[in-house]
């Protein structure tokens, strides 16, 4: 025994390791988001800003937050109002911001106001074009300057917090069936809020927007807006100032070619020689297929189209063909300048055939709009150009767009513009027939088309 514990006394000292130590970890957890976390999902407090993005076509944001007053009435009073120029503006003084802080109110009195509104019952809303977000790239990954989709949330976040009532913005990027002066957007507000089916008072209500078509206005999109929604307009100095503005010069007006069935029609298109070529002069979107598929196809007219047939020597190829055949034939191009027209005069100075030239006297802006109407509104019946006299009615299609064009870039205008010569007689033309847009259909067909489309 002391043997034993003599040896255990002799033995070197072993080295005994402290206890490890506990190490304090900092949680990143607030006693108010775990309360949150534990929360049944149905006594959550709500978001105060939601978003929600329609594929790459809108972005929609609602303060649900602050203190909203019921309307009066049965129907909804809205306070409609574009975003930059008219209630923000930049503090850099760019046309675009440098970033999301870059803004400011556009009047000092705008915040007040849109508050009395609310206080009123009106419900506002922003409906604002912002082509230059690009929610693709966004979402992609990684965007961080001024156009971003983040950036334009975080402003308007701002915007709206200060405002401390329910408000709501849409914002139309690059799909152009939501940009105003389309309906897209408004579309979108009313089903969100049921107001497709509550109703909106529209005489009592009210859009704002710089885009007035005035003098140096940048486009008449917003007075469109409102004209196509049936709401009244005010420009920003009239709304919030109190001031009187200059007149809108829009220039173009659709419902001025909206014709009624008692007025009298234009001298209609007719056969002069048993066998003719006919072409058309004018521009895309002046209403040449409409014209020929209403008063040359019922007259037995072949129709040549270079959209189709890709080419000119293949257009050439094809018209000869139906002539030699005995069919009479309509050249449905633009044939702008005497150069393109001389292919179709010399081809029937060849065959010893009679042409006769249909000219379309239209705007550029009556084309770009009978072009985004045919884009956007491919199985509208409607009737273009004059009514044939040989009928009580004009024919209706029930497809104007046979061939689903879709909308046509502005530099296929400005070509025209810059190629087109007036047809002559000098050129080789058995007559020359002016045509004047007229536009002829059904009331829903008229609805559509007299709408502002650009």
């Amino acid at each position: 025994m002391a043997e034993g514990a003599a040896k255990r006394s002799a033995s070197p000292t072993r080295a005994i390791s402290p206890p490890p130590l506990r190490r304090k970890v900092d949680s990143t957890v607030t006693k108010k988001s775990a309360a949150n976390f534990f929360t049944p999902a149905s006594q959550k407090k709500p978001e105060p800003i939601t978003w929600r993005v329609i594929g790459t076509s809108v972005v929609i944001g609602k303060q649900i937050t602050g203190k909203a007053v019921p309307p009066t009435g049965k129907q909804r009073r809205i306070a409609g109002f574009d975003l930059d120029s008219t209630l923000i503006k930049t503090k850099s003084g760019n046309v675009f911001p440098k970033s999301a802080t870059d803004w400011q109110w556009w009047n000092a009195k705008v915040p007040g106001r849109l508050k009395e509104l609310n206080a009123e019952g009106c419900q506002v809303v922003i409906f604002s074009n912002q082509k230059k977000i690009s929610v693709q790239k966004d979402i992609k990954g990684g965007r961080s300057d001024s156009k971003s989709l983040s950036n334009f949330k975080e402003k308007m976040t701002a915007v709206m917090t200060e405002l401390d009532f329910p408000v709501s913005v849409y914002a139309a990027t690059t799909d152009p069936e939501y940009r105003k002066p389309r309906l897209g957007m408004w579309h979108e507000f009313l089903d969100d809020y049921d107001l497709d089916v509550a109703g909106v008072d529209l005489p009592a209500s009210v859009f704002v927007g710089d885009a007035a078509g005035r003098p140096g206005d940048h486009s008449a999109v917003d007075r469109g807006f409102a004209t196509n929604i049936g709401m009244p307009f005010k420009t920003p100095e009239e709304f919030f100032l109190g001031q009187i503005t200059e007149p809108a010069s829009m220039g173009f007006d659709p419902m001025s070619f909206v014709k009624t069935d008692l007025e009298e029609p234009a001298k209609p298109f007719t056969r002069k020689h048993p066998l003719e070529l006919v072409i058309f002069c004018g521009s895309p979107g002046a209403g040449k297929s409409t014209f020929y598929w209403n008063h040359l196809e019922p007259l037995g007219y072949e129709r040549v189209n270079q959209d189709i047939l890709k080419t000119r020597p293949k257009c050439l190829k094809v018209a000869r063909e139906y002539l030699e055949a005995k069919k009479s034939v309509a050249v449905d191009n633009t044939n702008a300048d005497p150069e393109t027209r001389a292919h179709w005069t010399t081809l029937a100075k060849e065959l010893s055939i009679p042409i006769r030239c249909v000219q379309f006297i239209s705007t550029p802006e009556l084309c770009r709009h009978n072009n985004a109407v045919r884009a956007s509104n491919k199985e509208l019946v409607c009737i273009r150009n004059v009514p044939s006299l040989s009928s009580s009615r004009p024919r209706s299609y029930p497809n104007q767009n046979p061939e689903s064009r879709t909308s046509l870039p502005g530099i296929a205008f400005g070509d025209f513009a810059r190629r087109f010569r007036a047809p002559t007689l000098d050129e080789g033309f058995d007559d020359i027939i002016p045509v004047e847009f007229q536009f002829h259909g059904s009331e829903e067909a008229k609805g559509l088309w007299g709408q502002y489309w650009v």
